[in-house]
């Protein structure tokens, strides 16, 4: 047996294939559409994962405003943000952001299941969310998957 044969492979900025990958929203629960993401925009689906290296591909999230969310966390679930002045601290539920802007609870379920650190932040990057079906990348020839079909 060649022991030469079984190098682990380690992947750099310049070995990197980035792909872009095209995924419908419409009816899919917002949770398990955003787990599927973030292994996307991490890279953990490729087989020359590294953790270190930006090797994820680029996603792109159409119908983000047809999100199913499960039992009472449409109404129960609530998003805090502060303005930064005294008595500031505001409250929104996903009911309220799929009214004004869709594209926000996609993207802050993402972001909480992608590192907390520059990488973390340069892969949600990699994320493109629009409310209705049509995107402004269709120069970049996305491949469209099924959430079902990735492993």
């Amino acid at each position: 047996m060649d022991s030469l044969s079984y190098k682990t492979i380690s992947l750099n900025a310049a070995t990197v294939q980035k792909e872009w990958i095209l995924i419908d929203a419409q009816d899919e629960v917002l949770g398990r559409l955003a787990s599927q993401v973030a292994k996307i925009l991490r890279g953990k689906n490729k087989p020359g994962f590294t953790p270190n290296v930006d090797c994820g591909d680029n996603v792109i999230v159409i119908n983000a405003d047809k999100v199913r969310i499960t039992g009472k966390k449409m109404t129960d679930k609530v998003y805090v943000r502060h303005t930064g002045y005294p008595g500031g601290q505001r409250f929104a539920t996903p009911a309220d952001y799929l009214r004004k802007k869709p594209e926000f609870v996609i993207e802050k379920a993402v972001k909480g299941m992608l590192p907390r650190t520059r990488l973390g932040a340069a892969q949600l990057r990699n994320l493109k969310v629009y409310a209705g079906a049509e995107h402004p990348h269709a120069a970049q020839n996305p491949k469209q998957i099924k959430l079902n079909e990735i492993k």
